[in-house]
């Protein structure tokens, strides 16, 4: 059981734990009385005849008009109705259910006047399993995540359709079989549902959980790819990257020095110079040594340690708009004050997953880049050409895998183009300047989904030249994740079909772990 406190110190990594688990939720004591004063405190503000947004006003394009407070149902449920306009596939189980859990967590400050009877419908439904059907298309990111909150909000009155115990239904039926009685919206209560940045918020807490993951797990498959391609250990030193003082750099470099520190595999400094030292003659020639290794190899640390400093400036803007209030007006409780504002934008989650995505596609370029150096026997420090080792000409190798993370990282570069500066006016100019938040997310999932896959076959790649060379020689760290590659893929002494074990790799070994 998770017992939403406050609203105010749920993380990234814990709401994506939530959702990826049978995890019930419920309300502390304390929330439910902040919840219940901001309600109480909206009621008097409309008893003393205050004019407030979505209250006794209509919203929208229609911003200017007056509605009787005895129609207030009429408004919220005519309100979630007409946005609720989203298309395409629905979003999957995890993410619904992170954008329900960012929503709750929300409102649970006490700031956006929900009354509990309408809160409680929703944790009811979460708990239920309850998954309202969202289409992931279609949302600006701006007046909140309108469309996908509306799908939720509209569950809660027993209208749109679920999923539930594996099969599609009415909400209502939904509804009735987990003997949940739906809500009557009052005045903002419709509003409170869906005006916030929860949609792209949800999402986003989940992929920067997998990212970090990934990331982690991406300095140890460096390490055994340096290894099977005979590289330089020096240049991951941490005494030298403490004259760079990026805090990802120096963590990227120090994870990679270490894992290769019973490598022997991996080149010594020292030997190279010596190797070039027996060939000098006085002359000037080529050697067949070389003092430093390409940028791929070389400039990890420089490259991946902007990654790694860029998701935690993610995870920190993600961090604190999920514990924000973030819909409109909002309701301070312990003060006589009702704040028409702009809260519901998500300008800072999008510009957050437009960085993200920048991250990823780089990591794609770094991994594509090691892929090259693999197959190209020019560059490989000894390896066969396309790493096959028997049968060449006859057999491919493994060319064809580098035809996908060419297309793969050329797919990710045309989808890293800026999502948050993509503003489109809509509502007669009201909304005239708007984030496309939920776009950038899940664009960025997009991304980092292919980026699974070039990275699966780096390591592919990495296992193949090991075995080559003798995995001897490879590190305890590099051997436990070589073994691991082991289990799933065989080294490939035939022509194979790859896309199998890419996607076994892409679950087991490079995704989750």
């Amino acid at each position: 059981m998770f017992i939403f406190k406050t609203g105010e110190t749920l993380s990234p990594e814990r709401l994506a734990e939530i959702a990826t688990s049978d995890t019930k939720i419920s309300l502390s004591d304390e929330t439910r009385r902040r919840v219940d004063s901001s309600r109480r405190q909206l009621e008097k503000f409309v008893s003393e005849g205050r004019i407030i947004y979505g209250v006794n006003t209509s919203m929208g394009g229609f911003v200017n008009w007056h509605v009787p407070i005895e129609k207030a149902n009429i408004l919220q449920m005519n309100l979630i109705r007409s946005v609720a306009t989203n298309v395409g596939s629905y979003l999957g189980e995890v993410d619904t259910k992170a954008i329900m859990l960012s929503r709750i967590n929300s409102l649970c400050r006490g700031n956006s006047a929900i009354s509990l009877e309408v809160l409680d419908v929703l944790v009811a439904l979460y708990n239920s399993g309850i998954l309202p059907c969202i289409p992931e298309k279609g949302s600006l990111g701006t007046s909140g995540d309108l469309g996908p909150l509306a799908c939720i909000a509209l569950v809660c009155t027993g209208e749109w359709k679920v999923t539930y115990e594996g099969k599609l239904l009415p909400a209502q039926d939904a509804l009735t079989l987990a003997g949940i009685t739906k809500a009557c919206l009052s005045y903002k209560e419709g509003l409170a549902l869906i005006n916030g940045t929860s949609a792209m918020t949800g999402v986003a807490c989940c992929l920067i959980r997998e990212v970090q993951e990934l990331l982690e797990q991406y300095c140890l498959i460096s390490s055994l790819s340096f290894e099977g391609l005979h590289a330089i250990k020096k240049p991951f030193d941490p005494e030298v990257h403490k004259l760079k003082p990026h805090p990802g750099q120096l963590k990227v470099a120090k994870k990679i020095f270490d894992y290769l520190e019973s490598s022997r595999m991996i080149k010594q400094e020292t030997e190279a110079q010596q190797e070039i030292q027996l060939e000098q003659d006085g002359s000037v020639k080529p050697s067949n040594s070389q003092i430093e290794d390409a940028y791929s190899i070389r400039c990890t640390p420089q490259i991946l340690g902007p990654v790694v400093d860029g998701l935690e400036y993610v995870r920190t803007i993600v961090q604190n708009e999920l514990n924000s209030s973030n819909d409109n007006p909002l309701i301070v409780p312990d003060s006589n004050e009702i704040f028409h504002n702009g809260h519901f934008h998500g300008q800072y989650v999008a510009m957050a997953m437009d960085v993200l995505s920048i991250g990823l596609t780089t990591l794609s370029n770094l991994s594509n880049r090691r892929v090259d150096r693999f197959l190209d026997k020019s560059n490989s420090n000894g390896l066969p050409p396309f790493l096959c080792s028997k049968d060449p000409g006859l057999r491919l190798g493994l060319m064809g895998g580098q035809f996908m993370t060419a297309s793969l990282t050329a797919e990710n570069r045309s989808l890293c183009t800026p999502l948050s500066i993509q503003s489109l006016s809509t509502t007669a100019d009201f909304q005239d300047i708007v984030s496309f938040g939920l776009v950038a997310a899940r664009r960025a999932r997009e991304i980092f989904e292919n980026a699974k896959f070039i990275i699966s076959f780096e390591l592919i790649c990495a296992c193949q030249a090991a075995e080559i060379r003798g995995v001897d020689g490879l590190s305890d760290s590099t051997t436990v994740l070589f073994n691991k590659v082991r289990a799933i893929v065989p080294f490939l002494d035939r022509d194979s079909i790859l896309t199998d074990y890419l996607e076994a790799l892409t679950k087991e070994v490079v995704g989750r772990h």
